[in-house]
């Protein structure tokens, strides 16, 4: 069940611990998919509304879906799902989900793409299943829609806001789409004038994915239980802003599962390509095994990818299902500080670090890709790479300066004889899009340059 209805900062602020059931609704949820598909393949709203009206039109053509090319974006639990559903209904199914392996994909029976739009060229009928992040929203809009075959059939019951709707109201109007089937609006509920509610080949549905009646008992006999399990002290199930571990336990690694949560998150924000393996390494003493802080890790790299949010327990369980492998490694002797975590996440297009440190019981980011920095893993920050030469950050900040972008920090990290140095800027609001564009084409100082979300 997802929690987007649930202030989770504001609830750990106040102790408060949250409770889910994140699998409960799957079932419901990749149910309904294939239902908005097959209603809006066959025309079964428009044809509802039009005999209700007194109209018996038996001329009215549908679609087979048997054989037909499946799109699949995001193959978490409810799209490999759907994927299976959809197999079953002789249909050919394909995915784009740039973090999951190809072995996992071939296990689930799934031609899967590394680009979006190669995809969409072959999809017939195209469902999205995707978390809504900075990166997705708008993920299918005008540009997309048009690659689509003539006559393709879009459904959305994951997010709103993935889709353009004003882009997906004109390929309906233009004839490029056959329909669509919606469970979600960006805006819910939608103006009684959205144009998506008066179109005739358009099936919708009032955020239903998890209104069935064995869903609902699911969730509800879940819930009871871990909520019960959490008051008699037992916090092995279900929680989601806190670690499945006893209270002595948690007390004495202090700050570092919070460390470790911020390594994985930021780590995965910088890392290109689908995830191969978490490897975590230790430094210096730590008072207990070191497991919970590699569990800590998963979560963070896990966030930001899944469209329900992780937790202690299901993290582990979410990577193996994804084919990524986590590994541990413990040295005895610290690099530089007392006990020093480092997290290398090791994708199919090469590798990206991001080490840490408790200071003064207060996380830090104390190293990126071997760059020594200090830094407070919070909000919003721009990670730098450029030529170690004058005038790189002024120019940078020049920029963000006009665009209205406050800079509360920066630290500075540099590696001899590579020619190249890193900074880290800590901002006060979020560049868009078109600032961050014109800070990657300042070629002559910038190397790379990534926006992290913490």
């Amino acid at each position: 069940v997802g929690v987007d209805n649930i202030d989770i900062d504001a609830a750990s602020r106040r102790g408060l611990l949250v409770v889910n059931a994140p699998d409960a609704n799957n079932v419901s949820a990749a149910e309904l998919a294939i239902t908005l598909m097959l209603s809006a393949a066959r025309g079964v709203a428009r044809a509802d509304r039009l005999i209700r009206r007194g109209e018996w039109d038996r001329k009215f053509l549908g679609r087979e879906v048997k054989g037909a090319r499946l799109g699949v974006i995001g193959l978490g639990r409810i799209g490999s799902l759907v994927a299976g559903y959809a197999q079953g209904l002789g249909m050919q199914v394909m995915a784009y989900d740039p973090r999951i392996s190809r072995h996992r994909a071939t296990e689930l029976g799934v031609e899967l793409f590394d680009n979006l739009h190669e995809m969409l060229k072959h999809a017939n009928f195209l469902t999205l299943h995707t978390p809504l992040t900075e990166e997705t929203k708008g993920l299918i809009g005008e540009e997309e829609l048009a690659l689509l075959p003539d006559g393709a059939v879009v459904v959305n019951a994951a997010r709103g806001g993935l889709i353009n709707e004003q882009a997906l109201f004109k390929a309906l109007e233009a004839g490029k789409l056959f329909g669509a089937g919606l469970d979600v609006f960006e805006d819910e509920p939608p103006k009684p004038d959205h144009p998506l509610l008066h179109h005739d080949r358009v099936v919708l549905t009032s955020h239903l994915g998890a209104n069935t009646a064995e869903a609902q008992a699911r969730i509800g006999s879940e819930i009871l239980e871990r909520t019960v399990r959490a008051l008699r002290g037992d916090y092995s199930l279900g929680l989601v802003n806190a670690p499945a571990l006893a209270p002595e336990v948690v007390a004495a690694l202090g700050g570092y599962l919070t460390l470790g949560e911020a390594l994985g998150k930021m780590v995965v924000q910088l890392a290109k390509g689908r995830l191969r393996e978490i490897q975590v390494e230790f430094f210096g003493p730590f008072p207990l095994e070191p497991d919970p802080i590699a569990v800590a890790v998963t979560k963070g790299v896990l966030e930001p990818i899944l469209t329900e949010p992780p937790n202690y327990v299901s993290a582990p369980s979410i990577a193996k299902e994804r084919d990524i492998r986590v590994s541990k490694v413990t040295a005895t002797r610290s690099r530089g500080y007392t006990r020093h975590v480092l997290v290398t996440l090791f994708t199919d297009e090469g590798a990206v670090s991001v080490g840490g440190a408790v200071l003064d019981d207060h996380p830090r980011i104390v190293s990126i890709n071997g760059y020594p920095l200090e830094i407070r893993p919070e909000g919003a920050m721009l990670v730098c790479t450029n030529y170690d030469r004058p005038g790189a950050i002024g120019k940078v900040g020049t920029v963000l300066g006009n665009a209205g972008v406050n800079i509360s920090g920066m630290q500075l990290g540099r590696l001899d004889s590579s020619g190249l140095a890193m900074f880290v800027l800590t901002l006060d609001t979020m560049p868009n899009e078109e600032v961050l564009d014109v800070l990657r084409n300042l070629g002559e100082v910038i190397h790379s340059l990534q926006l992290v979300l913490l």
